[in-house]
């Protein structure tokens, strides 16, 4: 058995490739459309996964957009997508200067939390040791469910 990827429903497929791929630094490796399911499947993986996920189609994030307006609620209901990466507070501050909330901030150097633009908790963790904890993320509470 192997993990292949994860997927989370989209409202908006400019809006979330601009937060998952912009914003966050993921890479989009393939993408596919269905006329007659009527729907879009972008498949998206960490810059330290491309190389794996283009010959072994994992580890990725598949983005699925239904062409046909759905309600989608409790995003948190499958738990969250979780990422390492080099730097959490350079991360943090990128996606808060452009507008995400930081629902649990890296006070400890370790582990934050934010949500995508549907809903989708995702969880932020440092690659090796935390780093030492620094302002504005040591004194910063928490603002919302994560």
């Amino acid at each position: 058995m192997r993990y292949l990827h994860t997927m989370v429903r989209v409202h908006n497929v400019e809006q979330s490739l601009h937060f998952y791929c912009d914003l966050f630094g993921l890479v989009e490796i393939r993408r596919h459309e269905s006329e007659r399911g009527r729907f879009t499947l972008i498949f998206l993986a960490a810059p330290g996964d491309v190389d794996a996920a283009k010959q072994k189609a994992a580890p990725c994030l598949e983005l699925t957009y239904n062409w046909d307006p759905e309600t989608y609620t409790g995003g948190r209901n499958f738990g969250h997508l979780a990422y390492e990466v080099d730097d959490i507070y350079a991360t943090c501050q990128k996606l808060m200067d452009n507008g995400i909330v930081i629902n649990r901030p890296p006070r400890d150097g370790h582990m934050a939390f934010v949500r995508s633009p549907d809903g989708i908790s995702i969880e932020i963790l440092q690659k090796g040791e935390s780093l030492a904890p620094a302002e504005p993320w040591a004194s910063m509470p928490n603002t919302g469910a994560w």
